[in-house]
């Protein structure tokens, strides 16, 4: 691509995820800054077939790239994102640090990139609201939604590395010592992720009610949330209860989900075909499975969500916003 990039969290598992989603895609940059932490500035990064230096973040906002991606921490963008949107350098952020700001587009591509307009700093949306939000999408426009229950099985890879190495080594009979988790996660379903708030829901459940409601732009929308940590690699699951307002028809439904960009219906019962991390991993879909009209709610319906976290749910998803700006 004709454009200058610079990926500032570039060493971590998102950052490095979005180096290997564009290679994938063949958008090299014209010129390409790699961002990380002071103690690995000078490390030598192998992508797009060269070697790459990291460099200071500072160096790279006086590179003035045209886009730089951030995927290096809340603090990090609360920051520094100004600094590049004052320098002219478009802003995409993977953190919440801008994410229910009023001036900053909270965008999935495939539902609201024309939310982008001029802005210069663009939040990616947490990835357990991504995949939520691009299978609810359709049915919101056909149907009308008055309330969604969900309940989340989240991968340890949304924890970075920390999760990953926790669960490598409580599996292998090895000490951690530097947890992502207050507990065990192997062989444990954790229900907690974030800080809990005043409302006894965590930081990680009210990001699944603020985000939907903003990037669906229906604010009356009912959405309850709960939030597990478990102990798999793949990707995130949710459990999900859609009410609409009237009586629907369930082969239109899963009609509509089949015509909605980014999602992929996986739904064969009879052949025990279903949606899971296993399969999700590495694949930028949202997959769906599991759609069955709720026995307790004529206007309802049940659904199984699986997505790859760190590519949809973060590397994929910001890489999409790039391109519909390009």
């Amino acid at each position: 691509m004709d454009k200058s990039l610079a990926i500032i969290g570039a060493s971590g598992v998102v950052g490095s995820t979005i180096i290997k989603v564009l290679e994938e895609q063949n958008m090299m940059p014209s010129k390409l800054f790699l961002v990380a932490s002071e103690k690995s500035v000078g490390k030598i990064v192998n992508c797009f077939g060269k070697q790459f230096s990291i460099v200071s973040i500072d160096e790279a906002l006086n590179g003035k790239p045209d886009f730089a991606i951030f995927s290096a921490g809340k603090n990090v963008s609360l920051k520094y994102a100004p600094l590049f949107a004052d320098a002219g350098i478009v802003v995409i952020d993977n953190s919440s640090a801008w994410r229910m700001c009023n001036d900053v587009p909270l965008v999935v591509p495939e539902i609201n990139a024309d939310a982008i307009g001029n802005s210069r700093i663009i939040a990616n949306p947490n990835c357990s609201t991504i995949q939520l939000v691009l299978a609810l999408s359709k049915l919101h426009e056909a149907f009308k939604i008055k309330r969604v229950v969900v309940s989340t099985y989240q991968s340890v890879t949304g924890s970075g590395k920390k999760g990953i190495d926790q669960l490598n080594a409580e599996r292998s009979g090895v000490v951690c010592n530097d947890k992502a988790y207050h507990y065990q996660i192997d062989l444990n379903l954790i229900p907690h992720a974030g800080s809990f708030l005043d409302n006894d829901y965590t930081e990680e459940e009210m990001k699944l009610v603020c985000e939907t409601r903003k990037i669906l732009n229906d604010n009356e929308l009912q959405i309850s949330p709960t939030v597990v940590r478990v102990p798999v690699f793949g990707g995130h699951s949710e459990s999900v209860n859609v009410e609409f307002f009237n009586d629907f028809d369930l082969d239109e439904a899963v009609q509509v989900l089949k015509s909605t960009s980014g999602v992929t219906v996986i739904d064969d019962v009879a052949n025990n075909v279903y949606p899971m991390p296993l399969f999700a991993e590495g694949k930028d879909d949202v997959f769906v499975g599991r759609i069955r009209r709720d026995l307790s709610n004529a206007n309802a319906l049940n659904m199984w969500i699986v997505s790859d976290n760190l590519r949809k749910g973060a590397a994929t998803n910001a890489v999409q916003i790039l391109k519909s700006m390009i």
